[in-house]
């Protein structure tokens, strides 16, 4: 690293923070502007509003624009470069254009690293908080949500694997056992070989191992010998499944770290739960996000190098429409892999994919 290399960094750097400042402002006016009813009927005052909302929401715009950030940054401060003149006096020294470009992608392998732990650790804590915000004081007044969670909010329908489906009707998650019906159902070949019927379930504390206990139990079992029925007081039923697993939580992805992300799709995937295609998409655009940076990066200086008479204003508004079609095309790809078959891990990356083509071919356009 040179002192040309360092002056280059430190002006990414710094104009990557003014921009990450400024639009967090800016999002956070327009947040305030459109729930300012629900902060009202809440009740909290500002500074609870701002520690149990904003301190998760704030977090969740930076991971959200993150390549944005760095995309603008790296075009607003290298057009300057390029209307003074200071691109053409470091190509016209003798610096070859690679060259010219490592201290771009130094400070994109960093920002890009910070977005990596960010999102696989920091930002679901983030999310986290928000999301709990929203259940309590803002969904609650969706009439649309409110409608869809009418019928039976405390009732749940799983998949426990491949064979094994059960359903729990008025479950307490705070006393962790139902007080109401419960019922689990083995098939094989398309028919159903065992059956159980209770009248409440309730999670085992005193016991280490992941077990349920069910109460005044009807037992049917059907074979070839014919149906055998029991009745039992209570019985031991291992679903493999934990209390905190039957949560109907539409902010659950969005709040797992990665490590935990991966253990329930694996979980899922082996009790042969389908639609986790959300899920492995949250999980790859993880990975898929800090190439993005590197990218956009690498893209925002080829395209900013070159000196036009517009200026800035014709570089911005070149970066504009790229970023746009990036955000279109991977938005695109995720809504068809999630309501689709499209393949999650493609739709995560099917836009870096196109975009390095063209960064490809930018670079070899441009004035070296």
């Amino acid at each position: 690293m040179k002192k040309l290399d360092w002056y280059i960094l430190n002006k990414l750097l710094v104009a990557f923070v003014f921009c990450m400042l400024l639009f967090t402002v800016i999002a956070v006016a327009i947040d305030t502007s459109e729930k300012s009813d629900d902060f009202v009927k809440s009740g909290l005052g500002w500074w609870q509003i701002f520690t149990q909302y904003y301190m998760g929401f704030i977090p969740f715009i930076w991971s959200l624009l993150f390549p944005l950030f760095v995309f603008i940054a790296v075009i607003f401060f290298t057009s300057k470069m390029a209307l003074r003149s200071e691109i053409i006096a470091i190509l016209a020294s003798g610096t070859k254009f690679s060259r010219f470009l490592r201290p771009y992608m130094v400070g994109g392998v960093l920002l890009a690293t910070i977005l990596f732990f960010g999102r696989a650790y920091f930002i679901p804590m983030a999310n986290g908080i928000m999301s709990t915000f929203k259940k309590n004081y803002i969904d609650k007044n969706d009439a649309l949500k409110q409608r869809s969670e009418a019928a039976c909010a405390t009732c749940f329908y799983k998949r426990v694997d491949a064979d094994t489906y059960m359903g729990v009707k008025n479950f307490d998650m705070t006393a962790r056992k139902s007080n109401g019906a419960f019922f689990m159902d083995r098939v094989k070949k398309g028919k159903v070989i065992y059956n159980l019927r209770a009248e409440s379930l309730r999670w085992d504390t005193t016991n280490k191992q992941r077990r349920w206990i069910a109460v005044n139990v009807v037992e049917r079992q059907v074979d070839s010998l014919g149906e055998r029925i029991r009745h039992l007081t209570e019985k031991v039923v291992r679903l493999n499944m934990a209390p905190d697993e039957l949560i109907k939580d539409e902010y659950l992805k969005d709040k797992l770290t990665t490590p935990d992300l991966k253990r329930l799709i694996r979980n899922e995937q082996l009790r042969g739960t389908e639609g986790l295609n959300a899920l492995k998409v949250e999980l790859y655009k993880r990975t898929a996000a800090p190439f993005t940076v590197l990218l956009l990066t690498f893209i925002g200086a080829v395209i900013a190098s070159r000196k036009t008479r517009g200026g800035s204003g014709m570089h911005l508004a070149v970066g504009i429409v790229i970023a746009a079609v990036f955000i279109i095309a991977d938005q695109f790809s995720t809504v068809f892999s999630v309501k689709g078959n499209f393949p999650p891990l493609l739709a995560a990356w099917i836009p870096n994919i196109v975009f390095s083509l063209v960064a490809v071919q930018l670079y070899k356009m441009a004035p070296k």
